[in-house]
């Protein structure tokens, strides 16, 4: 039998009312969001109720995803559903290690609330955008970059690169890709994340990650930036390097199932995670927790499968 990895939900993935299914079905799921609102009042309420440009504000958008996130994961392991690695898309890698031992989880939630004000103050004051390029190889996303001064920073899958640029560049390299035959969509964020445009906040959350004690994780936990394993002496540059390094989850996905994991659950809002790792192939089941519905589909999944 392969192994389960859970998928942590990235920034981009929130949308009004996420969580509030999931918190009312799942005793766990409650207790961890309740103990986000203690640590920062007003999240369920902006999870639950906030409108969409609320929640889109990377001050807010980190920390609420986090908690619905690491409340999807907790319902699934209350229902005897646990993981054998965890991984997750951007934010998604912070909820991952929330979930993984490796701090406590009040210790984990304040270093995305710090991430969160790092990558928005740095957003500010280094506009940048964002635009996913479709139907091109790698490398021809690559070269393209190179010659207009672009980034490429989220490999999601085959012929799906996110690329990060200066605002004043982003017409011409979108005609650059359409002469290429591709197509650039523009993404509405607030930054040019996983960039050097994010050099500032990456350089103080390894700061502030270095006065943090981290134990080894109780689970094997996988990071953007390198497809490697997280370990408590290397935390501190991991985060750093996630914040202005490339997300190569291309690679990651199929690191994964090179080491016998077939079935990958998304945890978090959306199914974004899920679709990607359909289109790179290879597992056996992709499944998503992000409220009641589909929490009841994956439990129900493997009670099937157990009592074949």
């Amino acid at each position: 039998m392969g192994k389960v990895a859970f998928v942590f939900a990235g920034q981009g993935a929130q949308y009004p009312g996420m969580g509030q299914s999931v918190y009312q079905a799942s005793a766990s799921a409650k207790a961890l969001l309740d103990e986000v609102e203690q640590l920062r009042g007003g999240t369920l309420e902006q999870c639950f109720a906030a409108d969409k440009e609320t929640l889109s504000q990377t001050i807010n958008a980190q920390p609420c995803l986090m908690a619905v996130d690491c409340a999807c994961a907790a319902a699934l392991m209350e229902a005897g559903i646990a993981p054998d690695g965890l991984v997750g898309f951007s934010l998604g890698e912070i909820a991952a290690l929330g979930m993984s031992g490796m701090l406590p989880f009040e210790e984990a939630f304040a270093l995305v609330n710090k991430r969160a004000a790092f990558m928005q103050d740095c957003a500010q004051q280094n506009p940048g955008g964002m635009a996913a390029v479709l139907k091109l190889e790698d490398e021809q996303v690559e070269a393209l970059c190179e010659a207009h001064g672009a980034y490429p920073v989220n490999y999601n899958s085959p012929g799906q690169v996110v690329c990060a640029m200066a605002l004043d560049v982003m017409d011409a390299f979108a005609q650059a890709v359409k002469d290429a035959g591709g197509r650039a969509l523009p993404l509405k964020v607030s930054g040019a994340f996983h960039s050097p445009f994010m050099a500032d906040a990456a350089k103080k959350l390894s700061d502030y990650a270095q006065t943090l004690s981290f134990a080894q994780p109780q689970k094997p936990l996988y990071a953007n930036a390198t497809c490697g394993l997280y370990t408590a002496e290397e935390a501190p540059a991991l985060l750093s390097m996630q914040v202005d390094h490339p997300v190569r989850f291309t690679r990651l996905i199929r690191e994964l199932l090179a080491q016998n994991y077939t079935d990958f659950i998304e945890v978090g809002p959306g199914t974004v995670l899920s679709g990607l790792i359909q289109k790179i192939g290879g597992a056996d089941y992709i499944g998503h927790v992000q409220d009641e519905e589909t929490l009841r589909e994956v439990i129900s999944h493997y009670r099937e499968g157990a009592s074949c």
